[in-house]
């Protein structure tokens, strides 16, 4: 049997941090949390540039789960390598796949994935962090575990070392279930019998998050609260079942038929033949086709005017002549024309910018919300490029 999502999330900044540093993705099929580290911008910038990296591999279908995070494992490093104000940043990651009646699960951290089944909840990932290690080494009490003061170090995360171990847990789902996906700082703050309760309570997935995250809050708020609900359905129901709409559309059409007939018994006036024969002319088509033109090239040049403004508002970093360039437009052909055209080409090669994951996606263009954006961009490639040629030479030179 094949399940179908209902899914809803949500992200606070709780009580007590400055920024939000966690991220979520909630696309179905492919959802996922991340929790930054590194201090406001470090964590904001780990957090979503490894969704951001998942993201776009599955749309593109390349690589398993478990790859396309590792793939976000090599970029959240090489920028916290490349870029000093963001030097040290990581983030965990609990990412979960809808495959007909499976979910496949891949994570690295302490954000959490629970299911839920006929009202009992269970955690299906494990806590990379000190104090679970010291629970399993007979060290610690779980009790004890929930109240350590390092609770929170973390023994893996992305972005820490160039290559990361990443747990992958495949799960047969069925009509009913429900799976959480959620940060620590949802956990930190309620207790599992108590997250158990609000989701049995709560049938509709968005009234169960932001449950959730205000009662998190209630309790302290002491860091980001995030989390996303997928509540599982029988995909082969047809939601138009049981559907009465055809029966009454017919008892309201027979009834319109009977007071037409009825009100047939009183005959109009039959028209005269000169009336009769004017009401057979047929009339000229040309009137109706002018106004279709019409229509038509209006439409056409309204149609025009506005993919003209949307292109000159949109703006993408790419490669032109084998140097990396800004474009105006977006990066795409109808017909064998080009929907962009070059502003600035650098002399950066691309060839130098390619050779970092990060920037693996230049050919095909990275998209900006504006020019500026798009400077930015270049200007960090610049910068990571002319770093990355000093470590060769260096390398060399040894």
């Amino acid at each position: 049997m094949t399940v179908r999502a209902v899914v809803a999330a949500g992200t606070d900044i709780g009580h007590v941090r400055e920024g939000n540093e966690d991220s979520f993705l909630a696309e179905e099929p492919l959802f996922a949390v991340a929790d930054g580290m590194g201090g406001h911008r470090g964590g904001e910038v780990a957090s979503s540039l490894a969704l951001e990296t998942i993201e776009r591999m599955f749309a593109r279908g390349e690589g398993e789960l478990v790859e396309q995070v590792r793939e976000a494992n090599r970029a959240v490093f090489e920028r916290s390598t490349l870029d000093r104000a963001v030097a040290g940043m990581g983030t965990t990651l609990t990412a979960a796949l809808l495959e007909g009646d499976h979910i496949r699960l891949a994570h690295v951290g302490d954000s959490r994935a629970y299911l839920v089944r006929d009202g009992r909840l269970r955690l299906l990932t494990e806590d990379h962090t000190l104090v679970h290690r010291m629970v399993l080494e007979g060290e610690l009490t779980e009790a004890e575990a929930e109240v350590h003061p390092h609770r929170s170090i973390l023994t893996r995360a992305l972005g820490v070392d160039p290559d990361v171990e990443v747990d992958e847990i495949t799960l047969e789902v069925r009509a009913g279930d429900r799976l959480l996906l959620c940060s620590d700082g949802l956990t930190g703050m309620l207790p599992e019998p108590r997250v158990e309760e609000i989701l049995g309570a709560e049938v509709e997935p968005q009234r169960a998050v932001d449950r959730l995250i205000r009662e998190a809050n209630d309790a302290g708020g002491v860091d980001n609260i995030t989390a996303i609900v997928i509540a599982l359905t029988d995909a082969d129901i047809d939601p138009s079942e049981g559907d009465t709409s055809a029966t009454t559309d017919t008892a309201a059409l027979g009834g319109r038929a009977e007071r037409t007939s009825g009100s047939a018994e009183q005959e109009p006036p039959r028209p005269t033949p000169r009336s009769l024969a004017s009401s057979r002319r047929p009339k000229p088509p040309w009137p109706k086709l002018a106004t279709w033109v019409g229509v038509t090239l209006g439409i056409l040049v309204l149609a025009f005017v506005g993919l003209r403004l949307y292109l000159d508002s949109q703006w993408f970093v790419g490669v032109s002549d084998g140097r990396v360039a800004v474009y105006r437009g977006i990066p795409a052909q109808v017909a064998g024309f080009d929907l962009n055209h070059v502003v600035v080409e650098t002399s950066i090669p691309a060839d130098a910018a390619t050779s970092f994951a990060l920037y693996r996606d230049l050919p095909d263009g990275i998209t900006a919300d504006d020019r500026e954006e798009a400077q930015q961009i270049v200007e960090q490639i610049r910068r990571d490029t002319a770093i990355g040629q000093q470590d060769a030479g260096a390398g060399g030179g040894a």
